[in-house]
């Protein structure tokens, strides 16, 4: 049987495919069954942080399948304790629990901030203000805090205790926050669905205070910002403040699940033995391949990020079908003259995958995409956004 009517007959109509059968690929690059080309400027969402088959990620994680490929969180596994230790050593963060998606990871967060709220402040505090135009992930929880009704109609009754707060709007979020007896903030330094749109600083430094003067934790959603996406390690890097939890999953696993959630000084000693748990979470494989890239995540490839991102955003914005240009790092939306639907297939025709967001064209390439990929991409994009 034909692939295509494979997954149509056997996989649930949860997504709508492009009409692609992609095979195999290297770095930046992808193939068709047809052997078509395709430069990846989506990087499975932000996920393949050093593209296709990249030679580190297979030796560590194939050197590890030779060892443990699981042996659950009753023992100790040396890639787990270590990829801990580099996460907070490098984030200035005490404490790490392991996972497997940026929802669960979304999850870990939530509960650690009401268990918290509940010991420090009193059970009425259980409310997490969140923004509009967030999305936290698609488990009733996460809908839940997710900012965007749309979501949220099919899926009734959502878990309670969710206000939403516009982004940017710092007097509503502290009434919605005092109002609603609130406990925690939960933001993205950047709205990825929302349509790459990025939080303004003094919105981030003002909101970060508030909480410090009230006693509310900060929670920080990096699922699909964080591990370099943005030119900094994590965004909130980028705007001074310092999460009192934050998670984040997608690129730091390389192209494994894995997700994680990041304990500051409040909240390092929060969750006890059995208040929470992951049966595959701390995986020794994926762990292992998330030191690979971890550690390939330095200044030098860093400033490279931010260079290229600086060559976007110049070579794109104010061209002829191009709006706007928003985003940071290799994360941006490209608000197109013509329906992003549209330029999108274009681009496909061309041999250029990119993603949407909203209704923005959105970049996310992997973290070494070499310049010369990423100008030859830009071409195609451009040419495709023509009026």
């Amino acid at each position: 049987m034909e692939l295509k009517q494979l997954d149509k007959q056997y996989i649930a109509n949860t997504y709508a495919r492009f009409p692609v059968e992609l095979t195999h690929g290297k770095g930046s690059q992808v193939w068709d069954e047809q052997g078509k080309a395709y430069i990846d400027m989506g990087s499975g969402i932000g996920v393949t942080a050093f593209g296709i088959a990249d030679d580190a990620w297979q030796k560590a994680v194939t050197e590890q399948l030779g060892k443990l490929q699981h042996m659950s969180n009753l023992y100790y596994t040396e890639p787990c304790a270590l990829l801990a230790q580099q996460l907070c050593e490098r984030t200035g963060m005490k404490k790490v629990f392991f996972c497997n998606s940026g929802a669960e990871a979304n999850e870990g967060m939530i509960k650690t901030a009401r268990k918290y709220a509940a010991e420090h402040k009193g059970s009425e505090y259980s409310t997490i203000v969140t923004l509009v135009n967030s999305f936290h992930g698609r488990t009733i929880t996460t809908l839940a805090a997710t900012g965007q009704a749309h979501y949220h109609e099919l899926f009734q009754p959502l878990t309670p205790g969710f206000v939403h707060a516009p982004a940017n709007d710092l007097e509503t979020v502290k009434k919605a926050a005092l109002d609603n007896k609130a406990g925690a903030v939960m933001i993205e330094c950047i709205q990825g669905e929302g349509g790459v749109i990025p939080l303004k600083k003094e919105f981030v430094t003002g909101l970060a205070a508030f909480c410090a003067e009230e006693g509310l934790l900060l929670l920080v959603d990096e699922v699909q910002t964080g591990n370099g996406r943005t030119g900094a390690l994590y965004a909130y890097m980028n705007y001074g403040v310092q999460p009192d939890i934050i998670s984040t999953a997608k690129g730091i696993g390389g192209g494994l699940p894995l997700g994680a959630v990041l304990f500051g000084e409040k909240t390092e000693f929060t969750l006890g033995a059995g208040d929470h748990g992951s049966t595959f979470g701390g995986n020794p494989v994926c762990c292992a391949g998330a030191l690979s890239i971890l550690n390939r995540i330095d200044d030098s490839l860093l400033a490279e990020v931010r260079e290229k991102s600086e060559m976007i955003f110049r070579k794109l914005q104010g061209a002829p079908g191009i709006e706007d240009v928003a985003g940071m790092g290799l994360m941006i939306g490209v608000k197109t003259v013509k329906p992003a639907a549209d330029v999108l297939k274009a681009c496909m025709e061309k041999g250029v995958l990119c993603l949407t967001a909203k209704d923005r064209v959105r970049l996310l390439p992997a973290l070494n995409i070499p310049m010369a990929l990423l100008e030859q991409a830009l071409d195609v994009i451009l040419e495709a956004a023509k009026p």
